[in-house]
C-alpha cells in the first residue's frame, strides 16, 4: 500500500512539474511571436514620412463606380510632418490631404479620387510636397482599368 502512494505522489508531482515548464514554454513563444509580428518603422532626425503602400491597383472597375482610395503614411520623425502641397498627374486624379501638421509617430491620409468616367486603362501619379527629411517630394501612383459602360461585369 505505501508503494502505491508513494508511486502517486511521484507521479502527480512529475505531472505537475512538467505542465508548469510547457506553460513557460508557450509564454516565451508568444512574446518572442508579438514582438517578430510588429516590424518598426525607421526612425528619422526630423520629420518623416512612410507609407503603407506607395500603389494602389483598382484592378478592374466598372463604368462610373466609386474612384475613391486612400494612401495612409506615418510620421516616423521627431519633427511635426507638414505637406505643403499634392498634386496629380492630370485633372481626372484629384487628391486631398491634410492641411494641420501630423506629429510624430502619428498616421495620416491622402484620399484620391479617379475619375472613373474614362473608359480604359490608366496610370496616374500623385507628387508629395514636405518637409520630411531627405525627401522633400515623393511619388505614388494609381492604376487600373475602367471598364466600358456596356462591358459585362465580372
Amino acid at each position: 500500500m505505501k508503494k502505491i502512494i508513494a508511486l502517486s505522489i511521484a507521479l502527480l508531482g512529475f505531472t505537475f512539474s512538467n505542465a508548469q515548464e510547457t506553460s513557460k514554454a508557450t509564454k516565451s513563444a508568444k512574446k518572442t511571436t508579438a514582438k517578430t509580428t510588429a516590424p518598426a518603422l525607421p526612425k528619422v532626425e526630423g520629420a518623416g514620412m512612410v507609407f503603407a503602400t506607395e500603389t494602389i491597383d483598382y484592378g478592374t472597375v466598372a463604368h462610373n463606380a466609386d474612384g475613391k482610395r486612400e494612401f495612409t503614411f506615418t510620421n516616423n520623425g521627431n519633427k511635426p510632418l507638414i505637406l505643403t502641397n499634392v498634386g496629380s498627374s492630370c485633372g481626372c486624379t484629384i487628391p486631398a490631404y491634410p492641411k494641420e501638421p501630423i506629429a510624430p509617430g502619428a498616421k495620416g491620409v491622402i484620399g484620391v479620387k479617379y475619375d472613373t468616367a474614362r473608359v480604359g486603362a490608366f496610370t496616374k501619379t500623385i507628387t508629395i510636397t514636405s518637409n520630411a527629411e531627405g525627401m522633400p517630394s515623393k511619388v505614388l501612383t494609381i492604376k487600373g482599368t475602367v471598364l466600358a459602360a456596356d462591358a459585362p461585369k465580372s
